[in-house]
């Protein structure tokens, strides 16, 4: 008896990091292996590979998605944005200038995931969407602190640099905050 399984491979489009990739992948195969292993995007980690931890965090058509437990072929056509596409024109955003001015890592594993995830919760809440912690369901959320553990309760750091992520997220807001003020 052969207990060998041949693979079924699917042809998928995938607009990442804003270029199109048309990949030939094998049907198993997750969003992160695909990433890491047929684009190169190795910044999304794989940590726990059952959508615990919160290491292979990526935007998926704009809302946050633990990527280890998506599909590739389920996405075909869908936008990706990884850790690798959230500078523009070689520049930082102000998110990943805030975890470095407020030191929101220390090994860097988790770092990825963090900011993807970070990127969300800073449009989320610009979009008014409540979390759990929300008090005024009626207004728009106000980042602080609770709200933003919440919000990223999600992502783990082995090394506990919850403190700088927080500092950096509320950051982050302020300033996204005060730049959309003076436009």
């Amino acid at each position: 008896m052969d207990s060998e399984v041949t693979p079924v491979h699917a042809e998928i489009t995938l607009l990442v990091n804003g270029t199109e990739h048309r990949l030939r992948v094998d049907t198993r195969a997750s969003l992160l292996d695909t990433l890491r292993e047929d684009l190169g995007l190795t910044g999304s980690k794989k940590g726990c590979d059952h959508g615990q931890c919160g290491a292979c965090t990526v935007l998926l058509d704009g809302r946050r998605a633990n990527a280890c437990l998506a599909l590739a072929v389920a996405h075909d056509g869908a936008e990706v944005v990884t850790v690798e596409g959230l500078a523009r024109d070689g520049r930082l955003s102000a998110l990943q200038e805030a975890f470095i001015e407020q030191d929101g890592f220390q090994c860097g594993y988790c770092t990825p995931g963090q900011l993807c995830s970070a990127t969300a919760v800073l449009d989320e809440a610009e979009r008014g969407w409540p979390s759990a912690v929300t008090e005024d369901l009626r207004g728009d959320p106000v980042l602080d602190d609770d709200e933003i553990r919440e919000r990223m309760s999600g992502n783990l750091c082995r090394c506990g640099a919850y403190t700088g992520i927080v500092k950096a997220v509320g950051e982050a807001a302020r300033k996204t905050q005060a730049e959309e003020a003076k436009a």
